[in-house]
């Protein structure tokens, strides 16, 4: 019986990677193969130093060489191999293999599983860190469908052994938490960094497939990558969907509107609208290389210190519904969100917003924390090829409040004349000022409180799915009524 003494606390006691892989091993069930790609065979090893392997790993491959590689599992339409496709073919073809070349008959409670990876590691001159794709595809009882948990990581590390050694411990905590904590997928993804610092991974990306994981929505699982800090960003495609924000944003003219969308107004679509317009006038800006991203901070998704789940569902459901891509990050700067898109693109890039915000902007609070101070976020912000489009406020008399009668802070006012004669601060002036007066909080008031009207504010088609899916706290007249 363990010793407990007074004033002991209790807490989650983190299996060793060896416990982890020796479990694995030692049941007589699980069985499956892998194949790693890049990194050389880092998970594998995991399983044979544990002990007991035989009865856990069907076969072990790296199918280094590309010629060898395509000859196993086809050739990719873009070329790549360091892909999700890539991955998924991987997955597909190891389970077809060991379900064609081991016998039901004479495996009857085998549970079958292929782990992969294919990665690329930091580069020579360390300008890459590299990055990949892990996955599992496997099954918890032997006449049950398949289930799968895909995930894209970024190297933090310098050095590519030490990476090689991450990727081993991260594939080692995914086939874990695959068999023993798939009924809790939130617990799941922190248990993916046992053993690991954040500083040395990034996962910017998760997906979870399969009977079960059914009830699982992504793009929570998504919320959870940000909230948890594995990640500073997520992204999802207008189908709703989690994407890659690489896939999306690289090399691109990259358009950006931040904002609460709680929920999107007509004075949301009117920036997005007029900004778009005058982006695409710019110079080197081609309509086919264009992307619009409306970016939703995760200090605006918090209540009462905590993240308010089924609100961010809502917000998310009503921007991808209108087709747009949304992006949910850990940037509460400005120039951090243009850091970002500098990872994936150096073409012009645009920030749509209001006048509140780039007040907010030119105040020094923000940038304390900074050895430059705001001139070093300037210089993050503004050295690249990137411009402010900014939409009109309305006064409380009456008046409109522009790039040219903004007031900020009287040590900030010559610095801001500088961006503003510079051609970085260009007013919006095509906008509608009939919809000034629309503020989302007010909208958000009148849905809670039952009151009328509130449709009007919002874009057409979006009280409709407010109504029709309950969201914002909306409910029926009649349930209102009672």
């Amino acid at each position: 019986m363990e010793i407990t003494l007074k004033g002991d606390r209790e807490f989650e006691e983190i299996p060793s990677l060896k416990n982890k892989a020796l479990r694995i091993n030692l049941n007589e069930n699980i069985y499956g193969t892998f194949a790693e790609i890049g990194a050389g065979q880092e998970t594998v090893r995991q399983f044979f130093r544990a002990g007991g392997g035989s009865g856990t790993i069907a076969k072990a491959m790296s199918a280094y060489d590309k010629d060898f590689s395509d000859a196993i599992y086809g050739v990719e339409e873009d070329g790549r191999y360091v892909t999700e496709a890539r991955l998924r073919k991987m997955l597909s073809h190891e389970i077809k293999l060991i379900e064609e070349r081991l016998s039901r008959d004479k495996h009857p409670n085998k549970m079958f599983f292929s782990y992969a990876n294919t990665v690329t590691t930091i580069d020579f001159a360390k300008q890459y860190k590299g990055h990949g794709w892990v996955g599992i595809k496997y099954q918890i009882d032997h006449d049950q469908p398949y289930n799968e948990i895909i995930l894209h990581i970024r190297f933090r590390e310098n050095d590519a052994r030490l990476q090689q050694e991450t990727l081993g411990i991260l594939g080692t905590n995914l086939i874990y938490g695959a068999f023993y904590k798939y009924n809790e997928p939130k617990k799941l993804l922190r248990y993916l960094y046992d053993h690991l610092d954040q500083d040395q991974i990034e996962i910017d990306t998760i997906n979870f497939s399969g009977p079960i994981f059914e009830n699982v929505d992504n793009r929570l699982m998504s919320l959870q990558l940000v909230k948890n800090n594995m990640t500073d960003a997520v992204m999802f495609a207008p189908d709703g969907n989690n994407v890659l924000p690489a896939k999306i944003l690289y090399k691109k003219n990259i358009l950006a509107l931040r904002g609460s969308f709680r929920p999107v107004t007509k004075v949301n679509i009117d920036m997005f609208e007029k900004s778009y317009d005058m982006f695409l006038k710019e110079n080197k800006v081609d309509p086919n290389n264009t992307q619009v991203v409306f970016e939703i901070t995760l200090s605006n998704l918090r209540a009462e210190g905590e993240i308010d789940e089924q609100d961010f569902m809502d917000r998310a459901r009503l921007l991808c519904s209108l087709g747009h891509t949304v992006l949910i990050s850990n940037f509460q700067e400005y120039y951090k969100l243009v850091e970002y898109f500098s990872q994936y693109s150096k073409n012009r890039m645009g920030l749509s917003m209001g006048v509140n915000n780039l007040i907010d902007i030119f105040d020094e609070k923000y940038y304390r924390h900074l050895s430059g101070g705001i001139l070093e976020a300037f210089g993050k912000l503004f050295f690249k090829d990137l411009r402010v489009y900014l939409y009109p406020m309305l006064n409380e008399d009456g008046t409109i409040m522009d790039s040219e009668n903004l007031k900020v802070h009287p040590r900030m006012k010559e610095l801001y004349k500088f961006f503003k004669y510079n051609g970085k601060v260009v007013d919006i002036t095509d906008f509608d000022p009939s919809i000034l007066t629309i503020f989302s909080r007010s909208v958000l008031k009148s849905i809670a409180e039952g009151e009328k009207g509130w449709e009007e504010m919002l874009p057409l088609g979006v009280s409709k799915t407010i109504k029709e899916k309950h969201l914002f706290g909306y409910e029926a007249e009649e349930t209102v009524r009672s």
